[in-house]
């Protein structure tokens, strides 16, 4: 008896040569609607789903496959005598292939002008039953969805006369994280619709970007995957321009870099070092931008990442190209820019479209046994009631000063502490286990120049030390979020020396 093969696919890509190969092995072929339609008009012969049914298309297509006669042929055991008696007295034929691929539902939802219903119209329900019969019953079928099997499957058929077992089992198990995928892809898209903000399961998918030659670590492994919808302005959007392969902690320091950046509207640069930035400048252009970056910390710069807001000129990658780094990642790049930075062989040149929308998307962040899930902190200074507690008031400048170190604080590990001057940091103490050693390691990376300062802290004072270490060294405004039962004693210190001292209400951890 010929084996069969039914094949329904949405992707048509290299269809009609994968079923000409597989009639070339004796297979026949079973097709519905426009994948039957295409086959035909190339000449081959198909047999439509309403011959093995016995029933036409229903419904707008939405019932064809889902028989006894499709279902009963995917499923049967091969060496299970009642299986076969089954079919037998039922007039069933074997099924030994599944070609399929699923309605559009993500190209759908990518679309802007796209309903609900068009959503809902385009969740496939026969195609992952049949895929999840077949991808069951796989030690007897053989089960395709994705086109990058087509030639490893012709292969096989052409060197051994079959598929291998170890190959229909591969198949399998990408069958069911196909079909796992799509799943849960819509239940993301259903969840998000009725507004559910903690459901009781939590299903996302990623798709694979590029296995990595290593993590962390040179001993651990590492992927880097994708969500299948994501903004262009995200590190999974960026685009590689020129340079080496990029390693886990680069694509970990650039999408660090990308949050810092984002929060400004003039050019403005930031300087990444394991995740925590270094130096952050503002300017009238990319070039001074980066200059104020580099003097806020010319140390911790070298070998760090660059993001920029605007496009890198001939101007700002001379200077860029004195030292090492490991990524400049900016919107564009001009041509003169590219030819001087292309010289160093190994700078990873990388491009993110900024001005795309994006709104925040939920962080996961996994832990043994399970993984947290919070908003992205995107609270900005226009989003907050600001108050005044101390007698002194900052001025217009040391306002624009303290809103520039807030901006850079959100993104600097807890406990943080960052001091600016001039539009560029001048101190950053970060990750430490109590506010006045970061505020000491800030103060000190500053030097003579926190004198005229103004400082930002990520979460209020529980007393007056660090306000106290900040009149020391000459810092002349804060800001802070203010809240602690102690909150009196730092005003009351910044009063005694004159310091100037905002309260935004808002805390910016970052673990």
């Amino acid at each position: 008896m010929a084996k069969r093969a039914l094949v329904s696919v949405s992707d048509k890509a290299g269809i009609v040569p994968f079923v000409k190969s597989l009639i070339a092995q004796g297979v026949e072929i079973i097709s519905t609607g426009g994948t039957k339609r295409q086959l035909e008009e190339e000449g081959l012969q198909v047999i439509g789903i309403e011959e093995v049914t016995g029933f036409p298309e229903m419904m707008d297509g939405r019932v064809k496959t889902l028989h006894p006669a499709i279902h009963g042929g995917l499923l049967a055991v091969r060496n299970n005598e009642e299986h076969m008696s089954a079919l037998s007295s039922e007039k069933i034929s074997l099924i030994d292939f599944v070609i399929v691929n699923l309605y559009p539902f993500q190209q759908t939802i990518e679309n802007p002008d796209s309903t609900f219903q068009d959503a809902v119209e385009n969740i496939d329900i026969g195609g992952p039953s049949m895929i999840r019969s077949a991808a069951k019953n796989h030690q007897d079928v053989t089960i395709v969805v994705d086109t990058a099997d087509y030639d490893g499957v012709i292969e096989e058929l052409q060197e051994f006369g079959e598929v291998t077992d170890r190959k229909k089992q591969k198949l399998a198990a990408k069958a069911f994280r196909h079909t796992a995928a799509y799943d849960a892809l819509i239940a993301e898209y259903m969840t998000k619709h009725v507004g559910e903000d903690a459901p009781e399961k939590l299903t996302k998918t990623y798709n694979l970007k590029q296995t990595l030659r290593y993590g962390e670590n040179p001993h651990q492994m590492a992927s880097f995957y994708e969500r299948p919808i994501s903004s262009p302005a995200t590190i999974a959007k960026a685009k590689q321009l020129h340079g080496k392969e990029l390693s886990y902690n680069n694509i970990n320091d650039a999408d660090a870099a990308i949050a810092v950046i984002r929060d400004f509207n003039e050019p403005a640069v930031a300087a990444i070092k394991h995740m925590n930035p270094c130096g952050v400048g503002i300017g009238g252009d990319i070039a001074q931008a980066y200059q104020k970056a580099y003097e806020a910390d010319p140390m911790s710069i070298f070998g760090g990442i660059v993001a920029c807001n605007r496009e890198v000129d001939a101007e700002a990658a001379a200077m860029m190209k004195e030292i090492f780094l490991e990524i400049i990642l900016a919107p564009s790049f001009t041509e003169e820019a590219l030819k001087i930075l292309k010289e160093k062989k190994n700078l990873r040149l990388m491009t993110i479209d900024l001005e795309a929308h994006y709104a925040g998307e939920s962080r996961v962040t996994t832990v043994s046994g399970g993984a947290l899930i919070q908003e992205t902190d995107t609270l900005s200074y226009e989003d907050v009631e600001v108050t005044i507690p101390t007698d002194r008031k900052p001025s217009d400048r040391e306002l624009e000063q303290i809103q520039m170190a807030w901006k850079v604080v959100k993104h600097v590990k807890s406990n943080a502490i960052v001091l600016a001057k001039e539009d560029r940091t001048i101190g950053i103490g970060a990750g430490q286990m109590n506010r006045i050693g970061a505020a000491k390691i800030a103060i000190e990376q500053a030097g003579e120049a926190a004198e005229g300062s103004v400082m930002a802290s990520d979460a209020f004072f529980p007393m007056s030390d660090t306000v106290e270490a900040a009149a020391k060294a000459g810092i002349r405004a804060i800001i802070q979020p203010g809240g602690s039962k102690r909150d009196q004693e730092s005003i009351d210190m910044a009063n005694e020396h004159g310091i100037a001292m905002v309260f935004t209400g808002v805390r910016h951890f970052k673990h």
